[in-house]
């Protein structure tokens, strides 16, 4: 067992799949809500196939896109990497640059084959957000002003794959401002290059607000008319669970600089409870739509995604531990 964890742990390194769970429960959200609410849309896959084949599905889609993100940015910085961060798997060799390639083209097709699960539209959907992330990748993080916008869309993009003509659009709005502006935080307090400056920020900014309005808009067009920007059929009392979770993250994230003061280690935390908060969000919308919604749909939707973000943050939990200690293990000083 050891010998076989030992083998995947330069692959687990490279695909990030530890800190993955965020993008799987942005999906089973938009799944289980979906299907929760008689006035959304949703796609005949939503119709045909049962709620754990679709969750099984959207986690493969999900794991497959992040773990293809992962692993593409550290084949596309190679030369970077020699130089600056020579501990990730091909710049210190524990993993060939053809194994690594192999394995971008693996991921891709198994989020493709979770996409299919979930229709049409999710597989053509599943390969726009592929290119958005090589075009990211490739081009997009060397342009602050553009990789910021990009990569908040990545993640929104992400989320709506199994079913792009979702009504209630404020979780994924939720999604796009809080992954854009922990991606901001992390590139100042690491002072990443090209720097943030006050220009690159103002046009991020403009990205931002022109994005926010072509989502709300698309979400409002397709509510017929129920209730405007604010479909009618969902209490505005649902906002509060998330609402009350981005103020607790804002305050913590100002208590980790404060602590650990500007720099990676800060920014690291930063980005990883950043990741984990998405799962918050996710799980305190269908909580607060149960309370306050006579439909007893919600509250089922909402002990599932509970309980599955649970579990699937549990396991990510004890593998990354895992790992770690292979690639550190503990020993005693003499």
């Amino acid at each position: 067992m050891r010998r076989t964890l030992a083998k995947l742990a330069p692959i687990l390194h490279l695909t990030r799949v530890t800190t993955a769970f965020a993008a799987i429960a942005n999906v089973w959200f938009v799944v289980l809500w979906t299907q929760a609410s008689a006035k959304e849309i949703g796609t005949p896959a939503m119709s045909d196939h049962p709620t754990w084949i679709l969750l099984l599905g959207g986690a493969a889609n999900a794991l497959g896109l992040f773990a293809f993100a992962a692993a593409l940015n550290d084949v596309l910085d190679l030369r970077r990497d020699r130089t600056l961060n020579p501990e990730r798997p091909i710049a210190s060799g524990r993993i060939t640059l053809d194994a690594a390639v192999s394995l971008v083209v693996g991921t891709l097709m198994v989020a493709v084959l979770g996409a299919a699960v979930l229709g049409v539209q999710a597989v053509l959907l599943t390969l726009l957000v592929g290119g958005a992330i090589l075009f990211f990748n490739a081009a997009g993080k060397f342009v602050p002003a553009v990789g910021l916008v990009a990569l908040g869309l990545i993640y929104a993009g992400q989320m709506v794959v199994p079913n792009p003509q979702l009504v209630f659009v404020w979780p994924v709005w939720l999604v796009m401002t809080h992954s854009l502006a922990v991606a901001a935080v992390v590139h100042i307090l690491k002072r990443k290059v090209p720097t943030l400056s006050r220009r690159a920020m103002g046009f991020a900014v403009f990205g931002w607000l022109f994005w926010t309005v072509i989502i709300l808009v698309s979400g409002w067009a397709r509510s017929r008319g129920e209730g405007g920007l604010w479909p009618g059929w969902v209490s505005p009392w649902s906002a509060l669970g998330p609402a009350l979770l981005a103020a607790v993250f804002v305050l913590m994230s100002y208590r980790k600089v404060r602590l650990y003061g500007p720099g990676p280690r800060a920014a690291n935390k930063i980005a990883r409870y950043g990741a984990l908060w998405l799962a918050l969000y996710a799980c305190a919308w269908l909580i607060g739509q149960s309370i306050w919604a006579e439909e007893g749909s919600y509250a089922r939707a909402a002990w599932i995604l509970t309980a599955l973000s649970a579990a699937g943050f549990i396991g990510m939990t004890v593998l990354r531990e895992a790992y770690a200690l292979l690639e550190h293990p503990l020993g005693y000083r003499r």
